[in-house]
């Protein structure tokens, strides 16, 4: 096999497993909603659910485009062009990958950080310490 048609044949695979991820997620996610909606009887949750697992789908069918269009791009004959337009691309995926996902946790991923690292430091600072033990006397 060519090592053109095997990295066009690897492009088009990611791209097909891409849309196929956010497609099955679409359907998985109202099944998982009408799920937790029948299950509680709790409209909210079940949204909650909807938006959550929706979410969880889209970006995982964004990372695998955003692979297609980087084997895409390292192996097309290289130009300025290309590696510009794989930049905006990227750029664009990453910010709409950054949005759902501020929008699915409710928090910005370093507002979280930064909101769970004070609470990690104070509960280890908070931790009593074992006793010390005379073992070399």
């Amino acid at each position: 096999m060519d090592t053109h048609k095997f990295f066009e044949l690897a492009t088009q695979s990611f791209e097909v497993l891409g849309v196929l991820a956010m497609v099955l997620g679409f359907v998985f996610a109202f099944f998982l909603a009408g799920r937790a909606w029948r299950r509680t009887s709790d409209g909210g949750r079940a949204f909650k659910t909807l938006r959550e697992s929706l979410g969880g789908a889209i970006l995982l069918g964004l990372e695998l485009l955003v692979a297609a269009d980087i084997v895409k791009t390292v192996t097309s004959t290289p130009s300025l062009t290309d590696a510009a337009v794989l930049g905006l691309i990227v750029l664009i995926r990453t910010v709409l990958s950054l949005s759902i996902q501020i929008e699915i946790e409710g928090v910005a991923p370093w507002k979280k950080a930064l909101v769970t690292g004070p609470q990690v430091l104070t509960r280890a600072a908070r931790k009593p310490l074992p006793p010390e033990t005379d073992s070399g006397r």
